[in-house]
């Protein structure tokens, strides 16, 4: 979205273009590819626009940072919806017939979904250390450096995003339940 007139692109200029290199540098951190990185970061400044469009913005950087945080939200929150396709006997449907497999890739990407839910309703400091743990890989070394936490913070936040995931996933029936100990 450009700049609409010279003081909306003087102030873009001025106040936000000078922060993209450390919005990249975390979006980077946080996003699975450098595509989506471009993507989010012209979301991010058309919000930006149309935000001092509606009225001043006093704080040009921390807004851009959290703009920059909401659209990570939605675009999560955006890549979990699967559009649910019930499936009955029909002979309207043949590829049921030459798929072999197709049901469980369904079954695979409803899971999936699940699974992108259950990440998006974590806690934001847990999210984030399981998205650079699970999705780009770092090591709890890493991530500690990236976050400015210790490494047990790290640990300790992996496991309760995993415990909560699974927990997620339990209740939403992709896992089975664990079984009770006698006592």
């Amino acid at each position: 979205m450009p700049p609409q007139n010279l003081e909306q692109a003087r102030w873009f200029t001025e106040e936000i273009q000078p922060h993209e290199r450390s919005l990249r540098s975390y979006l980077q951190r946080t996003l699975p590819s450098l595509y989506d990185v471009d993507d989010v970061v012209q979301d991010c400044f058309s919000r930006i626009l149309r935000a001092r469009e509606k009225g001043q913005v006093r704080s040009p950087r921390p807004l851009l940072f959290t703009i920059a945080r909401n659209a990570v939200r939605d675009f999560f929150h955006q890549r979990s919806r699967v559009e649910l396709v019930p499936i009955n006997e029909s002979t309207d449907l043949p590829v049921l017939d030459h798929g072999p497999g197709l049901l469980e890739s369904i079954c695979r990407r409803q899971e999936l979904a699940l699974l992108a839910q259950a990440i998006d309703s974590l806690p934001e400091r847990c999210r984030e250390v399981v998205l650079l743990r699970k999705i780009k890989g770092l090591s709890q070394r890493q991530i500690a450096q990236t976050l400015g936490i210790s490494e047990h913070t790290v640990e300790a936040l992996a496991a309760k995003g995993a415990r909560r995931c699974a927990d997620y996933l339990r209740r939403h029936g992709v896992i089975a339940a664990q079984p009770r100990h006698a006592s």
